[in-house]
């Protein structure tokens, strides 16, 4: 007679924990590979990363002096309201005080938005592709989330996601520029959207590539539609153009009783102390962040004429990044440029196999990188 095999505990305790279904329905976001480990893998120096669209010249040299006259003080627990920086930001944007949410990162911003909004029968609309944590947010909180395919001309299809809502629609996300395509969505079609938005519906504009983009005069000021009262929440971050995607500094601008409902659920110290002193000097620091517009400006040039030479097509961008085809398999390519070492970013993660998404970085990072995909291209 067969016998029934007893579990063992480890496996009773593992039944035991299992975790809810939504859960396991989470891909983990996949960031950019450091240089340290591609180093470690292929044991070569001098290599340069342009995968996650950080800034090239770094931080501000104002942030930097910040962090050095307050690291004597980390044993102190930060100002749990972000003062200085709420209020630093507050004369920055005319935008009252209470307006603002301060996050570790603008995802801290999009993660609240889902806990606070979201619950039982709401329904997420976002592009695709796009930022990947917006589906996470709705994933965390048992929402559906309806992914609209961007148009042939890798922009939002605003049409086709003002088709998608319903009567269950909660949290609309809109990235603008788009991540990882470049893309905007101009003034007037987003005020065409916005009106067709019924009054439950939250609507998330995500902009953490806005000092790229607002030269751009076809581009949106939003915090027009915060100012007015609509039910739009605005986000932007300290990550990109200001360098200090190490220290995790984000915010939201939205109506006050919005940001009240999020300051329910926001951790009491969610933004640390360096972070705060550091993002006040960054904002006053207007000679880096023109530095590092000129800087995008000529990197630009110099990649849309390599890729033209090249015969590639390319998305004219409003961000510090360029969305490419590179007619081959991005995985490969993507292998062959570490081997020259050069970290990209893959398009295969965003539902698009042949494209690359790269960084523009300083000159000689950009002249590395289009004479590596010269050669990479011309070997697979």
């Amino acid at each position: 007679m067969a016998q029934t095999e007893t579990p063992t505990r480890l496996e009773a305790l593992k039944e035991a924990t299992k975790v809810a279904d939504n859960i396991t329905r989470l891909i983990p976001y996949r960031p950019g590979k450091p240089v340290a480990e591609v180093e470690r893998e292929l044991g070569i120096t001098g290599i340069i990363k342009l995968a996650s669209n950080e800034n090239s010249l770094g931080p501000s040299p104002k942030a930097l002096t910040a962090i050095h006259d307050y690291a004597s003080k980390m044993h102190v627990y930060p100002d749990a309201s972000s003062f200085e920086l709420r209020n630093a930001l507050s004369a920055h944007l005319n935008v009252s005080p209470d307006t603002l949410v301060l996050g570790n990162g603008s995802d801290d911003i999009i993660h609240l938005l889902g806990v606070t909004f979201l619950e039982e029968g709401d329904e997420v609309i976002q592009a695709y592709p796009s930022f990947v944590r917006y589906e996470a947010a709705a994933i965390l909180n048992n929402a559906p989330c309806h992914l609209v395919p961007l148009t042939s001309d890798w922009v939002h299809d605003l049409d086709a996601m003002a088709e998608r809502i319903n009567k269950n629609t909660r949290l609309i996300f809109i990235t603008n520029p788009n991540n990882p395509t470049g893309t905007i969505v101009s003034a007037e079609a987003l005020k065409r959207f916005i009106a067709k938005v019924p009054e439950r519906v939250l609507v998330v504009i995500d902009e953490a590539y806005y000092e790229y983009a607002a030269p751009a005069p076809e581009y949106a000021d939003t915090l027009d539609y915060v100012r007015a009262g609509e039910n739009v929440v605005v986000l932007r971050t300290f990550s990109k153009i200001y360098g200090l995607a190490g220290l995790r500094v984000g915010y939201g601008v939205m109506r006050p009783d919005i940001a009240n409902w999020l300051h329910q659920t926001r951790e009491p110290f969610n933004l640390n102390l360096m972070a705060q002193v550091s993002a006040v000097a960054a904002l006053a620091d207007t000679e880096h962040l023109s530095k590092t517009v000129e800087m995008n400006e000529a990197g630009k040039t110099e990649f849309y004429r390599v890729l033209e030479e090249l015969g590639l097509e390319y998305v004219p961008t409003y961000g510090n990044f360029i969305w490419f085809d590179t007619g081959k398999e991005s995985p490969a390519v993507f292998q062959a440029l570490l081997r020259e070492g050069v970290i990209v970013r893959t398009g295969d993660v965003f539902g698009a196999p042949t494209y690359l998404r790269v960084t523009v970085g300083t000159q000689a990072e950009n002249t590395k990188f289009l004479n590596a995909l010269r050669k990479v291209l011309s070997s697979l």
